[in-house]
């Protein structure tokens, strides 16, 4: 007798649970998943990889991909020039060693996959074909047969030496991640077929779980019509949060352009090579911003809501080669539908440009920068808990991120055994209600129902530009809405799954929704736009902003200091200091419009253009205090110092931060020494304030003892955003000597330890900045190679003083020429181009001609502008020819120093013919 279609499952009994064991635990088998698996096998782990789904054909690559967006080629780009362009991208908010995995291991991964059989496209002489998409580097390298890299990596997993190590088990749910002494034991889940209840013990956990991309709801209508692959419901994100792992970015939302009425983007990227272009109805490029960011959102939506609106790929005045080019990979790979769709609506390339739009709001790490915050080695805030690929912030990763930080978190998380242990009964329970309670109501709403009105109020409340009072009410939203999925119905285990994926979305939402609502700024474009708060605030929020499950359960929020950058980028400073806790992060008042008690007031002034920088003290919160509000009142009389000072010193620190704001407004007479004061205050941000103060006025400082003494009492503190800017105001104002000065040379923060050799270099101590050429940082020791030859340029009319010199300098910089980092030896030759270029540096600047790193190359053309021409000149011609443009412009320029003779002249009129404006332009200048 057969069971009625319609009779809800029974629910299993939690004792009743099928237990499985292994030493890594892999969930998810997309990119990263897949990888990770794959790396812990042959690292010697037994494995099992869960996937809701099949293997085969899950995941974000399920039908195949149409290029790599960031291959870092040797020869096309270099590592520290896509981490710079992805800091930038990402306004700075950035874990650099994060993303320089990526940019120094994608191109071994590029191998390794094709070592597989995944195709990439090369050129007749069998060199990858990279295109340079964006303005700045060539990183994109098309995939025109991309569509079979999922099965490649099936075949893979199927081989015989990995089926004895890797045992996959599909349509297999996790919706929890087991702890146990503070550390990832397993997790605990469902068969989405049978609905038998299931538990895995394990070594170690690795999250692979993809992007959050049924947050909001498409314009399209479809509720699983979303950019990301729909099946991806935020799962990991919900996991990672619930085992007390720190997620991070989640204010910044993923939001991309789309076809029009199509869940697809329009790769822009695959057709830019191809001669297509982003444009609005008149025909006009519009798009100012480079790399694929924020920014760049946020000038396509003007365009979109502007009279110029709406806005195309613009494919029609393509050649015929070329738009068949495009065909075969744009509806053969990602999306196969394409060209259905585009057939349906009786649009042809050739006739019809392709009219774009915006997507829906989600979370990813790989294509912004929200998700669950990793390390270097794909290392969660847990111990043995890992997360790998979209679901990972590494901003903007994209497929070769998501393979490289899942071989990353498969190589570390092998070195574990299963965990022989108890799992934790506590947590069992919570997994078996979350997954069993809709049956309990079979009739209850339907799944369906309850997630649409959710994502409804995601798209109502939380969708940017964002404003306070709408994330208050999205939070009371969400809060009402546990009831609603409380009472979900489902009668079959498919079902049990999306009533579970729901949970899922709903505790992403509530992310999304305080994070945006504790960020009180403006960043990253469209992907966070705050009404309430127009500005981007780098004095108070050039930080990560962390959230973690506290042992209450509630949700909280760190400010964590973004990390000393590997790469220095212009615009872009790490500040340093200690990490902030702001705790739970409450909604404001939005049970009426205003205050009860209140009359309607006059509408504010209309704020500034979002995206404008503000200094110290901008976006102070409104007066609600008697104090504040006398403090203001008191700013408008242009005050004495003394009528400051009570404030400086006042209980509450946002008094004494506004205090500090008043002064900086205001500047009286020993503004300077109150302001130095103020570097010791407990409070962090008051600190931060004066220090940000100090740098803003040092140029209308008088430079008297008080503020020395100030500025020299705070260097030893704690905080190196005070000793930093005590540092750089010392030097400014030359308030500092050599022996002040080189005490911090060994000071813990890396951004102090510059600020000290800065300030060596303003007084000449060059002994004092040789000595330090042993840093252990990467960029101390560029600034040092840097100052060597700043120092001694300003000593080489006066050699007066004893120790110091070129000898010195020279001792140092023949050193840092032999140091491991490219970008210091570079910095060193060129500091020889200032110093005078000696044997045998000589000698070395030539060798160094044929490094691997041009900037090293470049380097080295500097530094034989100021050697023997008998010497430089031969060496300096053969570099002409370069592959790289720097290095040829570094060696006209060098030439143009030894333009005297015959030969350097001979060069340089070579050069007048050269590819590269900018060498042709040196070259014929000097001639």
């Amino acid at each position: 007798m057969t069971t009625p279609v319609n009779t809800p499952l029974e629910i299993p009994a939690l004792g009743d649970a099928e237990e499985l064991s292994c030493d890594v635990l892999v969930i998810g088998g997309g990119t990263a998943g897949t990888m990770a698996a794959l790396t812990a096998a042959e690292h010697g782990a037994d494995v099992i990889l869960l996937e809701k789904a099949h293997v085969r054909h899950s995941g974000a690559l399920a039908m195949g991909m149409d290029g790599v967006n960031n291959a870092v080629v040797p020869g096309r780009a270099e590592p520290d020039d896509y981490v710079a362009e992805i800091t930038r991208a990402n306004d700075g908010i950035v874990d650099q060693s994060t993303v320089r995995q990526t940019a120094t291991r994608g191109f071994a991964m590029v191998q390794r996959l094709e070592s597989y059989g995944v195709k990439f496209e090369k050129d007749e002489h069998g060199e990858y074909a990279v295109r340079q998409v964006h303005r700045s580097g060539s990183y994109v390298l098309p995939m025109p047969e991309g569509k079979d890299v999922k099965k490649v990596l099936y075949r893979q997993l199927r081989r015989r030496e990995m089926r004895e190590r890797i045992r996959i088990e599909n349509r297999v749910m996790p919706v929890r991640v087991l702890t146990a002494r503070g550390q990832a034991v397993g997790a605990a889940g469902f068969n989405t077929r049978t609905g038998r209840f299931v538990t895995v013990r394990a070594g170690a956990v690795i999250l692979a779980t993809g992007a959050c991309g049924r947050l909001g709801l498409p314009a399209s209508g479809y509720l699983y019509g979303t950019y990301e692959n729909p099946t991806n419901a935020g799962d990991g994100y919900a996991m990672a949060y619930h085992a007390g792992a720190e997620l991070t970015g989640i204010e910044c939302f993923q939001i991309n352009p789309l076809i029009k009425d199509y869940n697809g983007p329009a790769c822009a990227y695959v057709a830019n090579p191809f001669g297509g272009y982003q444009v609005n109805r008149h025909g006009e490029r519009f798009v100012d911003s480079d790399y694929w960011s924020g920014q760049m959102m946020a000038e396509f939506a003007a365009e979109v809501a502007s009279d110029r609106g709406p806005v195309y790929l613009k494919l029609s005045h393509l050649p015929e080669e070329s738009v068949a080019a495009l065909e075969s990979i744009l509806h053969s790979t990602e999306r196969p539908t394409r060209g259905t769709f585009h057939s349906g609506r009786g649009h042809d390339y050739r006739t019809h440009d392709v009219e774009m739009h915006i997507s829906e709001i989600g979370l990813c790490g790989g294509h912004s920068a929200s998700g669950v915050r990793v390390d270097d080695h794909a290392r969660t805030t847990v111990p043995r808990l890992y997360a790998a690929g979209d679901l990972a912030c590494v901003p903007h990763n994209y497929m070769i991120g998501a393979f490289v930080f899942g071989d990353l978190a498969g190589a570390d998380a092998a070195q574990y055994t299963a965990y022989e242990g108890d799992l934790p009964s506590g947590q069992l329970r919570e997994a078996h209600e979350l997954i069993y309670r809709p049956l309990r109501n079979p009739d209850g709403p339907p799944q369906p129902q309850v997630e649409y009105k959710l994502r409804r109020f995601v798209n109502d409340y939380v969708a940017p530009p964002k404003s306070g009072a709408r994330l208050s009410l999205a939070l009371e939203a969400f809060e009402r809405m546990r009831a609603d999925i409380a009472a979900m119905g489902a009668r079959t285990p498919h079902e049990l799954m999306r009533c579970a994926e729901v949970t899922f979305i709903r505790d992403c939402a509530e992310m999304a929704a305080r994070a945006s609502l504790a960020r009180t700024e403006s960043r990253w474009g469209l992907y966070h736009d705050r009404l309430d708060h127009p500005r981007r605030d780098d004095a108070s929020w050039f930080h990560h902003l962390d959230l973690y499950k506290s042992p209450s359960g509630t949700m909280e929020f760190t400010t964590r200091p973004v990390a000393p950058y590997l790469v220095p980028v212009d615009g872009f400073t790490p500040v340093g200091g200690p990490s902030r806790h702001l705790g739970e992060v409450h909604p404001e008042q939005v049970a009426t419009a205003g205050a009860r008690e209140a009359a309607p007031v006059t509408m504010p002034p209309e704020p500034a253009p979002s995206g404008t920088t503000v200094g110290p003290g901008a976006g102070v919160d409104p007066p609600t205090t008697p104090r504040l509000l006398q403090l203001l009142a008191l700013a408008e009389e242009e005050p004495e110092l003394s009528a400051v000072v009570p404030y400086l010193t006042d209980a509450d620190p946002s008094v004494r931060r506004t205090a500090v704001t008043v002064l900086t407004e205001t500047v009286p007479p020993g503004t300077g020494p109150a302001l130095a004061a103020a570097l010791v205050d407990a409070d962090a941000g008051v600190r931060e304030a004066a220090a940000g103060s100090l740098r803003e006025l040092v140029e209308t400082l008088p430079a008297e003892q008080a503020l020395r003494d100030g500025l020299t009492a705070a260097l030893p503190g704690d905080d190196p955003i005070v000793r930093s800017a005590a540092l750089d105001i010392l030097r400014a104002l030359h308030l500092g000597d050599a022996e002040l000065f080189a005490g911090s040379l060994s000071d813990s923060s890396i951004a102090v330890r510059i600020e000290a050799v800065r300030a060596l270099v303003s007084v000449d101590a060059t002994q004092e900045v040789a000595r330090a050429a042993k840093d252990p940082s990467r960029e101390v020791r560029v600034t040092i190679a840097k100052a060597l030859g700043t120092t001694v340029a300003g000593q080489l009319g006066d050699q007066t003083s004893a120790g110091s010199g070129p000898g010195t300098a020279h001792s140092a910089l023949a050193e840092l020429v032999d140091d491991p980092d490219a970008l210091v030896r570079a910095a060193a030759y060129e500091a020889l181009g200032t110093t005078g270029c000696p044997a045998p540096l000589d000698a070395l600047a030539v060798a160094a001609l044929s490094d691997a790193a041009w900037q090293v190359r470049a380097g080295s053309a500097r530094a034989l502008s100021a050697a023997n021409p008998a010497l430089a000149v031969p060496a300096l011609a053969k570099a002409l020819a370069d592959p790289n443009a720097d290095v040829r412009k570094a060696a006209v320029l060098a030439l143009t120093r030894h333009r005297a003779t015959g030969d350097a002249r001979t060069a340089l009129a070579t050069a007048t013919a050269d590819s590269d404006a900018d060498v042709r332009a040196y070259a014929a200048r000097a001639l």
